[in-house]
């Protein structure tokens, strides 16, 4: 059986990682927008319309739009911006979220994809939470360090440029007005009622990512250390595909003491790190921020909603 699918913002850096993945695919038939037409809403909304799958590659306010003139009870809309992701109308589409996620993926026709900063968070939190190893209540820090595919198309021309301006040779921090357009659905799918403190780091490198936690353990339930965290995250894990939980204090993972960020691009795999002391921890979460942090994570949901085998055509 064959799907039809359209991309709304097929000419952004996350529509045309998706369709570069569904190019390679014989069960899906991708509808296309001539050039002329990019701005009717007319040909936009007929389009949408008439596709199995929709996905929504726009601005948040674009997004909202587009999503309004999907009447067609049949089409499944997989939105790639902010717009929908705390929403409790659309399903958030994190699979591996929790047990009964990709049966709402399945049934759902509102699916919002996460965004990559958060997918890594709240991978690495949520099973602490569920476990009860961290109050939900408790002030956590993260940092996440990104190439600059995440910034879109203006900021990968300002990278691109020749001679690259040497402000933008070392990693830069940003979003310190700490307002992060990822903080709320951290927040929310994460099971944290205490906003974290997010800092975003970019650096002169396309793509990959990794977001850190590090956590004081005497703050912590009673008796957990780092061989705890890493246990916990073990067993949630287990069996996932996209999902790999490294060695406790995996040395083996570093070069010469240095973590690589881009270890996972190139697929929609992400690698979960513990490292520990006796009275600290680090964790750790690594991937493709244009794989499982946006074009194959909106990919593994179509496949789920539409009962396919949900790696079909990604990279684990």
């Amino acid at each position: 059986m064959s799907y039809t699918v359209y991309v709304d913002g097929q000419e952004g850096t996350t529509g045309l990682q998706i369709n570069e993945l569904l190019a390679r695919r014989r069960d899906i038939e991708v509808l296309r927008i001539a050039d002329e037409l990019r701005k009717d809403s007319r040909e936009r909304a007929r389009l949408l319309n008439a596709a199995d799958v929709v996905f929504l590659c726009l601005p948040d306010q674009a997004a909202r739009e587009a999503a309004g003139w999907v009447t067609n009870p049949r089409t499944c809309v997989i939105d790639a911006s902010t717009a929908h992701r705390v929403d409790p109308a659309w399903v958030f589409g994190l699979p591996e979220l929790a047990r009964e996620q990709r049966d709402r993926l399945r049934r759902s026709k509102r699916i919002s994809n996460p965004g990559c900063h958060a997918t890594a968070f709240i991978l690495l939190i949520r099973p602490l939470v569920d476990a009860g190893l961290i109050d939900p209540r408790l002030g956590l820090a993260a940092m996440s360090i990104t190439g600059y595919s995440g910034g879109g198309r203006k900021l990968i021309e300002q990278y691109r440029a020749e001679p690259l301006s040497q402000r933008l040779q070392s990693p830069r921090p940003y979003g310190l007005g700490l307002a992060h357009k990822h903080v709320p659905e951290m927040t929310r799918w994460s099971g944290l009622q205490t906003r974290p403190v997010f800092m975003p780091v970019v650096a002169n490198f396309y793509k990959g990512l990794a977001v850190s936690v590090p956590l004081h353990l005497s703050v912590l339930s009673k008796g957990v250390d780092a061989g705890r965290l890493h246990d916990v995250l073990g067993e949630r894990y287990a069996g996932e595909r996209f999902i790999r939980t490294m060695p406790l204090s995996d040395v083996a993972a570093l070069d010469s003491g240095y973590f690589d960020v881009q270890a996972c691009n190139d697929s929609n795999r992400c690698e979960i790190f513990v490292f520990g002391s006796t009275d600290q921890a680090i964790l750790i979460a690594r991937l493709d921020n244009l794989g499982k942090g946006a074009s194959g994570a909106a990919v593994q949901s179509m496949n789920l909603h539409l009962g396919l085998d949900e790696a079909l055509g990604l990279v684990a």
